[in-house]
């Protein structure tokens, strides 16, 4: 919860701050391509590093490496460009081990009878702190500035480490990835579900982001747009409480097929909508549906891992070859911004990759989990 409050208080602004700063849509989207392209080939290696110190340490240091990236971030102005580098380098490391080692982590405790409804109750957890950190950092952005937001969260960074150091490890320590005998049919038959996973991660945060800044409120002089986008980003609290634990009951009861096939078409639908949002009161009302819709699709594919994670006998391994997808996935995404933006005025790239993303995401629906199948 600590690590979820000093990441989105600032990846709410973080591509804001950038075109504020004076960077184009255009090198911002090519950007974020670097850096997820970043987090795939280091994804691997962080596995094997989470295999050998174990999750919980993996996550600890997770924390620590964001720090530097936050504050390269908030000295972006005074420094320039170079700067870019270090946030790529520590934040993506950061990103995937921390994602494969609470992956790891959360795959090997959770109940098999009622792993639904525990994810309910984390996915409620999460959206608490993703529902008000946005807007908590929103207003202090437009008070005291966006470096100020950026300080702040590599200060909760260094103080989310300190509980990991008090809890044992859940897994066996100084284990070595082995690829020999590895079950990938349980790859192939999730790799185009985990690429879209990834792809819609992309758009529905930085370009959806960028989008309601730029066109719906106005990115001016004033620090205002913070705190306006971090109050649109704020209603997912409201649609995230009652359907998770809905969403969880489901799964529990064998339905997350089903969840997860009407979902996957919900969120296309938002994708669709999302070039014809004119104004604040649609952003926000979209914001909620797409929120509903995406925790319906990622708790019942994410059972869906854990499933297979066990399955594998490799977890870290399949986790770690997963995250290679999906960043993969986010790194198209970004591409394909950078591309559309230079043919296309800004507005309308982003229009176009919401259009695009609504076709990929679809492919969420190729998935076959034998957990789903049996």
């Amino acid at each position: 919860m600590l690590r979820l409050l000093g990441l989105s208080l600032a990846s709410a602004l973080v591509s804001i701050y950038l075109y504020q700063t004076g960077y184009s849509i255009q090198f911002i989207a090519f950007f974020w391509a670097i850096y997820y392209g970043f987090a795939a080939i280091v994804s691997l290696p962080m596995a094997a590093l989470t295999a050998w110190i174990g999750p919980k340490h993996g996550i600890l240091w997770a924390n620590i490496c964001f720090i530097p990236s936050m504050i390269s971030f908030a000295l972006l102005p005074v420094f320039g460009v170079w700067l870019l580098a270090v946030v790529v380098f520590f934040q993506g490391i950061s990103t995937v081990l921390y994602t494969i080692a609470y992956t790891t982590d959360f795959s090997k405790i959770k109940s098999m009878e009622h792993a639904g409804k525990e994810l309910g109750y984390m996915n409620m957890i999460e959206k608490v702190t993703l529902g008000l950190s946005p807007l908590v950092g929103g207003l202090m952005a437009f008070l005291l500035g966006p470096q100020a937001v950026l300080v702040l969260a590599a200060f909760i960074f260094l103080i989310a480490a300190v509980p990991l150091m008090r809890t044992a490890e859940p897994t066996q320590r100084y284990q070595k990835l082995k690829f020999g005998g590895f079950p990938w049919h349980l790859i192939r038959k999730t790799a185009a579900a985990k690429f879209a996973f990834g792809f819609d991660v992309f758009t529905s945060g930085n370009a959806w982001s960028l989008f309601v800044a730029v066109t719906i409120i106005g990115i001016q002089a004033t620090n205002e747009v913070y705190a306006i986008n971090g109050l649109l980003l704020s209603v997912v609290v409201f649609a995230a409480l009652g359907s998770s634990y809905v969403y969880g009951r489901l799964i529990d009861r064998r339905r997350g097929w089903e969840l997860l096939q009407v979902a996957v078409v919900v969120n296309a639908l938002t994708h669709l909508t999302r070039p014809f949002i004119g104004t604040t009161v649609a952003a926000a009302g979209l914001n909620a549906v797409n929120e509903a819709a995406t925790s319906g699709y990622a708790m019942a594919y994410n059972r869906g891992i854990f499933d297979n994670a066990d399955l594998s006998g490799r977890r870290i391994l399949y986790i770690g070859i997963g995250e290679v997808i999906a960043c993969l996935g986010a790194a198209f995404s970004a591409l394909f911004l950078g591309f559309l933006a230079m043919f296309f005025e800004e507005g309308r790239s982003l229009q176009l990759l919401f259009v695009l993303t609504a076709g990929v995401v679809l492919l969420i629906l190729t998935a076959r989990f034998p957990l789903y199948h049996k």
